[in-house]
């Protein structure tokens, strides 16, 4: 297992970076690596986003110096999305299958989690984000069907779209990490714009669904000062609570959100005006 560490970020430094900077500081380039589990620690929130990638075995989430506790989850929660093929994971004495899309919350607590694909020539691509926590819920997979559906958007705007909320507080119960993913219907490229801010929450998106040749403009930034980092199939964003978080493609995609922070409510936000971005 490998960690990096990505330190906060003013924005006051922000207005002057560079492309090359930004992506440094924000985007995340690889997150599934054949055999391994591949994790950034950002202290943006104390974040925790990686990706596991089982192929001829089972590979295991271990803690790091970071992390500071004997096991990985023994004061944080964790929430895994599969964006592979079919896989499994351990958690202590329990086993769950995940199909493609589904999702796992994994409680504050657990001491031996691993990560295991069905089949290797189509391993599973386990998405993880994980943030501290205060107590301990249960642990649950979530499907589709089990997930809080909200369709929003229209054609006119290009922006059809389906949000599932996956972990959230009417579908699972957790500390703080509030999960989900979006859907863009074919022929829609825009999300979260008009956009908004959250101060009291970071988060964190994976686009995914992407051709090799599609790319998504993620913007980013002040309301003010905005910039932007183009993004790859599977590559995650950082986005701090003062920057905006906003993308359009070259065609449709779907990614996951992630979010931890003060509270765990989706509408608090704080909208900014179309006029007032720069």
């Amino acid at each position: 297992m490998t960690i990096e560490i990505r330190q906060v970020c003013h924005p006051e430094a922000v207005r002057h970076f560079s492309a090359a900077e930004l992506r440094r500081h924000f985007l995340i380039e690889t997150l599934f690596v054949p055999g391994e589990v591949k994790l950034t620690y950002s202290h943006i929130d104390r974040l925790v986003v990686g990706g596991a990638t089982p192929t001829s075995g089972a590979i295991k989430l271990e803690s790091h110096k970071q992390i500071g506790s004997p096991n990985f989850l023994d004061r944080r929660e964790l929430g895994v999305v599969n964006l592979g093929g079919a896989g499994r994971v351990h958690t202590d004495r329990a086993v769950h299958d995940l199909a493609p899309r589904d999702a796992l919350y994994i409680a504050m607590g657990t001491k031996d989690v691993r990560f295991e694909s069905l089949d290797a020539a189509t391993p599973a691509k386990f998405y993880l984000v994980s943030t501290p926590a205060h107590a301990r819920f249960e642990t649950v997979k979530i499907g589709l069907d089990r997930a809080r559906r909200v369709d929003l958007g229209d054609a006119a705007n290009g922006n059809v779209r389906t949000i599932f909320q996956m972990i959230h507080p009417e579908v699972c119960r957790s500390a703080q990490l509030v999960l989900g993913m979006t859907q863009l219907k074919p022929g829609s490229m825009w999300n979260t714009m008009p956009a908004h801010v959250h101060d009291r929450r970071s988060e964190v998106y994976v686009y995914f669904d992407m051709q090799p040749d599609t790319r998504v403009f993620h913007f980013m930034g002040e309301p003010d000062e905005t910039k932007h980092l183009v993004v790859s199939n599977e590559q995650a964003i950082l986005s701090p609570g003062w920057s905006i978080h906003s993308g359009v493609g070259t065609s449709n995609y779907t990614f996951v959100w992630a979010m931890g922070g003060d509270n765990q409510d989706f509408t608090d936000m704080d909208m900014v005006p179309m006029d007032a971005l720069r």
